[in-house]
């Protein structure tokens, strides 16, 4: 089973919305896939229609006394099932400090799903903390949506430096431009200038600031299922053909 992360030092970048459509892609694509909200918000839970509650929380799931097959949630997409957000998960930081190795954590939390599953996509909160560590640990690649802009691009060179000089296990890191608006001098410059920063990888596919993405809230529904032929959709359809292959799934 290969692990990505939908991950950002920044919130508000379009982390979850990334997450669930290159969940649902993969499944349509026929990987037996899993995607895990991590995001004490429940934002990814709300959107496939799951009530945003663990049995026991999260500090019971990290620590191991939590069957985690039992916590699985079917989607209406087939072949995509869903490890739901909890609240508690706000407090996941103080549970897996409360436990030996705490980066380790979330990597062995999963893996006994590792026979069930080619893809597990795990959805993260905005942070640097010892979840993102863990997440980092369990990694193989982090997906990093960058919406075009001095401040974000500033922040994935310090999570470059952190990833570099602070971990262990490095994971792969492949970048994307998210909600752009190709009307604004800013976004297309910097869209075009990130490509030769010493980064891991940047892909060509952008996920434009489309209506579609937003209503995904209302539709309560990945927009390449509820607008499978829009340009959001299509956005994201070849951001899952690059991305596919540097997973090897």
């Amino acid at each position: 089973m290969r692990v990505v992360a939908t991950y950002n030092i920044k919130g508000g970048v379009g982390k979850t919305s990334a997450a669930v459509n290159l969940a649902a892609l993969a499944a349509q694509d026929g990987l037996r896939t899993l995607l895990w909200d991590l995001d004490p918000q429940g934002a990814a839970s709300f959107l496939f229609r799951v009530r945003p509650k663990v049995k026991g929380g999260g500090g019971k799931l990290v620590r191991g006394r939590s069957d985690v097959a039992d916590l699985l949630r079917g989607t209406d997409i087939e072949g995509l099932d869903l490890l739901p957000a909890d609240f508690s998960y706000r407090h996941m930081d103080l549970a897996l400090d409360a436990t030996g190795k705490p980066t380790r954590r979330l990597r062995k939390v999963i893996a006994p799903l590792a026979e069930h599953y080619d893809l597990a996509m795990l959805d993260c909160p905005p942070s640097i903390s010892l979840v993102s560590e863990s997440v980092f640990d369990a990694a193989d690649v982090l997906l990093v949506p960058l919406i075009p802009s001095t401040l974000t691009v500033r922040t994935f060179a310090q999570l470059g430096d952190f990833v570099s000089g602070e971990v262990a296990h490095r994971p792969r890191i492949v970048a994307f431009f998210s909600m752009v608006d190709g009307r604004k001098r800013l976004h297309r410059e910097v869209v075009a200038t990130l490509p030769a920063s010493n980064v891991d990888d940047v892909v060509e596919s952008a996920i434009p600031a489309a209506t579609e993405v937003e209503l995904m809230g209302v539709e309560r529904a990945p927009v390449v299922v509820s607008a499978p032929h829009s340009r959001a959709a299509r956005a994201y359809r070849s951001l899952w053909d690059e991305v596919r292959p540097r997973l090897g799934v």
